[in-house]
């Protein structure tokens, strides 16, 4: 299926809903833990009702099937985890630009999934994209525990990207998203006496605030039913890397909120702004690098 002028629309909306979720996660007063907790079963049940209101299906086509959306939905947890951890051990801008890393680790997972070739220009784009946030991580840099929590991030979103872009063919986007916020819920659930024992210091705040109730209704219901939803949805017409890649944007957008939103807290020192443009370089550079791929090689990408 080739993609329209919409669906890019579509998917740079995405990333700007997308890049308010690190802003959102810090307003919210609990624990990351528990707010991903509360997203994903908000979420889940936010799906389930669309499924009804649109009279659509939770059937999957087999078990295997059912198995592997559980599995991935326990990675997507793992993912969220480790993005809204960065920001509260660092900062929103520093989650972004390490979740930044998905478009090189894709680069990489994709072909080998899909049993494709590997694109050196993809490859290419991808270590461009590292070199950034070296150059971050390297000068006058205080949150390194963040930052790798946000490249885990970015690792782990490239995986369930790919798996998802797998199964969207068979399985409708709303059943993916569905089964896989049930099983990141559940897998909060398994992991909160683990959390409650070791991290939080035997401490579990499962009581938000009016105000916390709105953050995370939006991060449910519109960064999570919609925009991740959505986004499962265009892996049928977009290839997985460039996906990633567009999301690197994410910390155009983020970043901006985050100093509109916190003020100097977010002021970053000149290497995080150096590297952050190398990515988003890297961003803008993809389209015109894959017209002349395209023409030198005669080898179409999506």
């Amino acid at each position: 299926m080739k993609a329209t002028v919409g669906d890019y629309i579509k998917l740079h909306l995405i990333v700007f809903l997308f890049g308010f979720t690190a802003i959102l996660g810090k307003l919210v007063s609990i624990p990351s833990v528990e707010m991903v907790f509360y997203r994903t079963l908000l979420a889940a049940l936010g799906m389930a009702a669309l499924i009804l209101f649109t009279k659509g299906s939770f059937v999957v086509p087999s078990p295997k099937d059912f198995w592997k959306l559980m599995l991935t939905g326990l990675i997507v947890a793992i993912h969220w985890l480790t993005f809204f951890g960065s920001g509260r051990v660092a900062n929103p801008s520093v989650s972004l630009v390490g979740f930044a890393t998905c478009s090189f680790w894709a680069a990489l997972i994709e072909p080998i999934a899909k049993k494709q070739k590997i694109r050196p220009m993809e490859v290419g784009l991808g270590i461009a994209v590292l070199i950034g946030l070296y150059i971050i991580f390297s000068f006058d840099f205080n949150y390194p525990l963040g930052l790798l929590l946000g490249i885990t991030s970015g690792l782990t979103a490239a995986i369930f990207s790919v798996i998802n872009s797998k199964m969207v063919g068979r399985i409708s986007s709303y059943t993916i998203t569905f089964y896989e916020m049930v099983s990141a819920c559940l897998g909060i659930v398994i992991f909160f006496p683990f959390y409650q024992k070791y991290i939080s210091n035997g401490e579990l705040n499962l009581l938000p605030s009016a105000t916390d109730w709105i953050y995370l209704a939006i991060l449910g219901w519109v960064c999570s039913v919609y925009a991740y939803s959505q986004m499962i949805d265009l892996s049928k017409k977009l290839s997985v890397f460039f996906i990633q890649l567009a999301l690197n944007l994410e910390p155009v957008y983020g970043i901006g909120f985050a100093i509109l939103i916190f003020g100097q807290q977010e002021v970053m020192g000149w290497s995080f702004y150096l590297g952050t443009l190398i990515i988003l370089t890297a961003v803008a550079l993809y389209p015109a690098l894959k017209r002349r791929f395209e023409h030198h090689f005669n080898t179409p990408l999506q």
